[in-house]
């Protein structure tokens, strides 16, 4: 088998055979078929699209003996010379500007230019990687550009066609070359494979595409890699993900599904296998996202698969749906917001496996936040009937506890004994009834606790007992803050309206400035 590369053992030698640039081939064809071909060009795009095979096919179209025709007879020897093998020809002339853009090489050319061609119909220049010519370059080559003899064409191939200044660019015509489609490039690596006769698993071609980002020239160099290591049972899906670096398939299955349930151990037990398996962290996450942006795809649109919106092998399509259906649509969304904000942070992160770690907690937890789209997470989980404690159901969210749940169930004896309205006096009735010494008699309703001192309270308006004195004013104390709800009570201030260490209930109306009843001997109950 030759060792000659796989883009360029098959490399394009006619317009018809160059795939996902029919913007581009058609009405150069077409121009060509009219004889009305320009003397100057410029094509322009990303790498490895087709820029300087084009130039090729169309110097080989404008030489063939038949032409200029659109389809080159491949008989003639211009075209067996600029064939895909072939020596090359005299009379086109291929410049990297890379190396040969300043205005000396300039001035060179523009003189070896008026020499007609040795033995085809016109004298070419392919000038590739025409952004590196300097302004100088640009400026001597202006005039031949713009009034050139009639043997002679220019075409200009570049990745950045701002660059090239312009007077040169308003006397080309321009055609704009794009990234080639997954579908079309999926399709054409799978032909390459079966000329080459070597058998590759469905998954594959994907992650090929994926790699290949829409080159051409890329996508090969990564298939050609992949074959050159290829067994007897051809190219695995797992030999490919091993080389290539990306993400096992079940690892972002079984993340995902950890997101879904709320397992936390599951989700940190990959992040785990992730680190310990000598796997890039970005790239995890990079995978991450693009599996949760086929999810929210296949939430959306369910028969995505049929108008071509995933690429994905059948069984990881399977999965994806079954995925797809267990997520709430807020809070697959609010997932893939995370993961990405997270893909930002970790670039440059001293602590990858840290950053990993925070990005799967903060989608499991989406009660830390009080944000929109964790709320609608939240309620995407409530309706799903997601087990957030493991035994039994979701806890509703927000919940505090308030003083009743730090007492103790009465029985329906001490219910009897709680004086009925609520205010001081139900409250005090309600903690001191449980936890009365023995031969204390229970307090009654509606009188308040009984005291060697303290008169029966009316219901409405207690007043303070004659025979004695209010208790001495102690010195203003500074302001504290309000208790929390549920906490045990502390000392109150004066003026208040409550006794101290009593419950924080709420005071009757008209009470504010009464003086509260002596504090009781007995303690409170233990909560």
């Amino acid at each position: 088998m030759s060792s000659l590369a796989l883009y360029r053992r098959y490399r394009p030698e006619s317009f018809a055979e160059v795939i996902g640039q029919e913007h581009v081939t058609d009405p150069l064809q077409q121009a060509l078929r009219n004889n009305r071909v320009n003397h100057a060009y410029l094509f322009s795009g990303p790498r490895g699209c087709g820029k300087t095979t084009s130039a090729r096919i169309l110097a080989r179209c404008l030489n063939c003996e038949q032409g200029p025709t659109p389809t080159p007879c491949g008989e003639c020897q211009s075209c067996r010379d600029l064939a895909r093998n072939g020596p090359g020809s005299i009379d086109v002339i291929e410049i990297d500007a890379a190396s040969h853009g300043g205005v000396d090489d300039a001035r060179e050319l523009r003189e070896k230019a008026f020499f007609g061609p040795a033995s085809s119909r016109y004298k070419i220049y392919i000038i590739d990687e025409a952004h590196m010519v300097t302004s100088a370059g640009f400026n001597a080559l202006l005039k031949v550009v713009e009034e050139p003899p009639e043997h002679l064409k220019f075409i200009f191939a570049t990745t950045e066609p701002e660059k090239v200044i312009g007077t040169i660019r308003s006397r080309t015509h321009h055609y704009p070359f794009r990234l080639v489609p997954p579908g079309t490039l999926r399709d054409y690596l799978a032909d390459v494979c079966g000329r080459e006769t070597i058998p590759v698993e469905d998954g594959v071609l994907p992650l090929v595409v994926r790699a290949g980002a829409g080159s051409v020239r890329d996508s090969m160099s990564v298939m050609d890699q992949l074959l050159a290591a290829a067994k007897e049972e051809g190219v695995t899906y797992a030999m490919a993900t091993s080389l290539l670096g990306y993400t096992d398939g079940s690892l972002l299955d079984s993340v995902v599904e950890a997101f879904a349930t709320g397992d936390g151990a599951a989700a940190f037990e990959v992040v785990d296998r992730v680190i310990e398996g000598g796997n890039d962290p970005r790239r995890f996450v990079a995978d991450l996202l693009e599996r949760l942006r086929d999810l929210v795809i296949l939430a959306a649109v369910p028969d995505a698969v049929e108008k071509g919106l995933i690429d994905a092998p059948a069984d990881v399509l399977e999965r994806m749906q079954a995925q797809a259906g267990i997520f709430g649509a807020a809070e697959l969304s609010r997932a893939a917001d995370l993961v990405n904000e997270g893909l930002t942070e970790m670039r440059g992160a001293t602590s990858p496996r840290l950053q990993l770690e925070l990005i799967c907690a903060r989608v499991m937890l989406p009660a830390a936040y009080g944000d929109e789209r964790s709320v609608m997470a939240r309620l995407d989980r409530l309706e799903r009937g997601v087990n957030f404690s493991g035994g039994g159901a979701a806890p509703a969210m927000g919940y505090v506890p308030g003083p009743e749940a730090h007492a103790p169930v009465p029985g329906p004896a001490q219910a009897a004994a709680v004086p009925p309205g609520g205010g001081p006096a139900a409250a005090r009735a309600a903690v001191r009834g449980p936890g009365a010494p023995a031969g204390q008699p229970a307090p009654s309703a509606p009188s308040a606790p009984s005291a060697p001192s303290a008169p029966p309270a009316p219901p409405a308006r207690p007043a303070p007992p004659a025979e004695q004195a209010p208790a001495p004013q102690p010195p203003e104390p500074t302001p504290a803050p309000a208790p929390a709800p549920g906490a045990w009570p502390t000392a109150a201030p004066t003026g208040s309206g409550r006794r101290p260490g009593g419950w924080p209930t709420a005071t009757p109306s008209g009470t504010g400035d009464q003086p509260a009843p002596p504090a009781p001997t007995t303690p409170p109950a233990q909560a």
